[in-house]
């Protein structure tokens, strides 16, 4: 373990990895949160690794081909930045991992789990399918961890969860980890870990202050064409653009494509393989931008990535700090860019009474939206004003707006969500 340390240049340890590790390793639950690019992964994974070698006195024979160590998380981009993690870490270590999750050949999944596994890094639907036709043994579990688990909440995988870890030992260490401590993550870490101690290093749903922020007011139909004048004219290489919807992002790539711009996207639609590949290229520099919808706002793990972009805000103000937390990851500075149509003002401004702060906008020559705002009286403990569109006192409120059935958010539910994400 400490030579891979030193091969990965490690030298001090993250908050969230100087609080989580010591623990980890005296075997206690935790739940824990802390801000994204923080090194959340290593602090689990490490300690995971070490407590497994400890407990088995003798590695080089396997005494069950049961997986002793489940990870639960929610995108299959999340399960596949955590696979190679483990795999890293567990470089000099004879325990073998596997990933289980959608989109990908469900036979050759089985067949390695009938060799065995140590590790098993999973998508909660995926595995349920896998339990229900014994493909899997999770009854030697020792350590489970739950990965994103507010993001899995949110997804609708709480029943799935449960499901699964009625399978699992009660006897265990459990560790949860979550952006947010809302009252459905303190209910579900109430229910499953024991005597937990809580870590929060990080102050709830705040950007890290290495992210510049800004936004430009445009038209809908020119953000497109802003989009491109940006990359273009300010040399970006590597963008990653979100989209609310996987139509909106599909017709964002052939709109970047005509102008010259090498762009994929990635969404629900894409299978796993294409997704991959696609998150690959974008890696190494063949793609300029890569647009996502939100499935991608806590999977895709880059330690340089300079740019990221909000083409359409979200539903949730929370999305924003997860979307833009893309960047500025592992102490590099990093900028997000918000292109601010007529119906993403209110967004807008759920997303600076979330973070109680404006954000800074900067109207494009050449791209200035035909219908001006004017500032109306400021949030409070802000010394900027809001936006408010022209023609509308201050103060008043806006007529009712229906959200079409595909745009609306999903709420939470017990019934089990498509698999698709």
């Amino acid at each position: 373990m400490l030579r891979i340390v030193s091969e990965q240049n490690y030298t001090d340890a993250t908050p969230i990895q100087a609080q989580a590790i010591p623990l980890v390793l005296a075997g206690r639950d935790i739940l824990a949160s802390a801000q994204t690019g923080t090194g959340k992964t290593a602090a689990f994974a490490l300690p995971l690794l070490q407590r497994l070698a400890e407990k088995n006195s003798n590695t080089t024979k396997r005494v069950s081909v049961a997986p002793r160590a489940l990870i639960l998380v929610p995108t299959r981009e999340l399960a596949a930045q955590v696979k190679d993690a483990v795999q890293t870490y567990g470089k000099y270590l004879p325990f073998k991992s596997l990933t289980i999750m959608g989109g990908v050949g469900y036979g050759a999944q089985a067949q390695t789990l009938r060799r065995g596994v140590d590790v098993l890094i999973a998508t909660p639907g995926r595995l349920l399918d896998h339990v229900k036709q014994r493909t899997v043994d999770l009854s030697k579990i020792e350590i489970l961890v739950l990965d994103e688990a507010d993001r899995m909440l949110d997804m609708g995988f709480i029943v799935d969860i449960r499901k699964l870890i009625s399978f699992v030992p009660t006897q265990r260490q459990t560790l949860m980890f979550s952006a947010t401590f809302t009252t459905e993550i303190r209910q579900l870490a109430a229910s499953l870990l024991k005597d937990a101690t809580q870590i929060d290093v990080a102050k709830r749903n705040e950007p890290t202050g290495l992210v510049t922020q800004i936004a430009h007011p445009v038209d809908q139909d020119k953000k497109h064409g802003l989009l491109t004048h940006l990359v273009e004219t300010n040399n970006w290489q590597q963008v990653l653009v979100f989209t609310r919807t996987k139509h909106g992002a599909d017709r964002l790539v052939d709109q970047l494509k005509r102008n010259g711009i090498e762009t994929d996207a990635i969404h629900g639609d894409k299978s796993q393989h294409l997704r991959t590949r696609s998150l690959a290229r974008f890696k190494n520099g063949a793609l300029r931008v890569l647009v996502a919808t939100d499935i991608a706002s806590r999977g895709i793990d880059i330690d340089t990535l300079p740019y990221v972009v909000n083409y359409d805000m979200p539903h949730v103000a929370e999305d924003y700090v997860h979307r833009i937390g893309r960047t500025g990851r592992a102490g590099a500075t990093g900028n997000a860019i918000s292109l601010i149509g007529e119906e993403d003002r209110s967004r807008l401004s759920a997303v600076e009474r979330l973070l109680n702060k404006k954000v800074e906008q900067k109207i494009i020559a050449g791209f200035e939206p035909s219908h001006r705002a004017r500032p109306t009286k400021p949030h409070a403990n802000s010394g900027k004003r809001e936006w408010q569109p022209r023609g509308q006192a201050p103060g008043a409120k806006r007529p009712p707006r229906v959200a079409s059935e595909g745009n609306r958010r999903r709420q939470f539910s017990n019934a089990p969500r498509s698999r698709a994400a």
